[in-house]
């Protein structure tokens, strides 16, 4: 015990206290990957608040900025210096994204950004306080039906705009394609081209919380999120 208390990485719990005019991001996920890239592009300052120990840790290890707390708490959200952040975005399940938001709207007249699991929790997350809400769910509902009605695209497969600059784009898995047999993993797909996988059709069904160890098959269509260089 003594050893473990020893060698155990401190997290750290408060934004420098000279960070402002920036993002906070509550919760961690693929999604924000891409949003991370965007920010670094364009010079604009962000932190992530975490109370995943383990993806704080991995967080510390890529040298993404981060502190590590509850985000609804009125605390956790001061040491992210709220007082002088531009946008909060709120990235948790429904439930607590609401707390966030509640405990957001108390603190100041901040701008927030709720992302909702469920199209039809949108309008509590409105009433609690946020500016706007955003359902990935709903946004890759468009992707698909565009891509049901109009199967054919002139340039990258299923290519659809996501944000300015931006796409989601789909990518059948070619014969004898290197990536067949590989896991998400190992095909280091986002290390190699900036890109992230957001989703994986298997066997006719589509995840859209793809795992790393999940493998990529003959039948696998991948969702890509990024450039068009990437």
């Amino acid at each position: 015990p003594w050893l473990e208390i020893t060698i155990k990485v401190i997290m750290p719990t408060k934004a420098p206290k000279d960070l402002n005019n920036h993002i906070i991001i509550c919760g961690y996920n693929r999604l924000v990957e891409t949003l991370i890239d965007e920010l670094k592009e364009n010079g604009i300052s962000f932190i992530i608040v975490e109370n995943v120990e383990h993806i704080v840790h991995e967080l510390m290890e890529k040298r993404i900025p981060c502190i590590y707390g509850i985000p609804s708490d009125e605390e956790t959200l001061e040491n992210a210096n709220i007082d002088k952040a531009r946008v909060l975005i709120a990235n948790k399940s429904d439930e607590m994204n609401a707390e966030i938001v509640l405990t957001a709207r108390e603190l100041t007249d901040i701008d927030i950004i709720a992302v909702v699991e469920e199209i039809s929790n949108a309008k509590y997350l409105r009433y609690a306080g946020a500016n706007r809400v955003v359902s990935p769910k709903s946004m890759f509902g468009r992707f698909i039906g565009i891509k049901a009605v109009d199967p054919f695209v002139s340039r990258l497969t299923g290519a659809t705009e996501f944000f300015e600059g931006t796409s989601i784009v789909e990518f059948p898995l070619y014969p004898k394609s290197p990536l067949i047999g590989k896991t998400l993993r190992t095909a280091a797909i986002h290390e190699r081209t900036g890109a992230n996988v957001v989703g994986i059709w298997k066997g006719g069904n589509l995840s859209l919380n793809p795992l790393g160890d999940d493998v990529i098959k003959e039948n696998s269509v991948l969702l890509a999120i990024g450039t068009t260089e990437q």
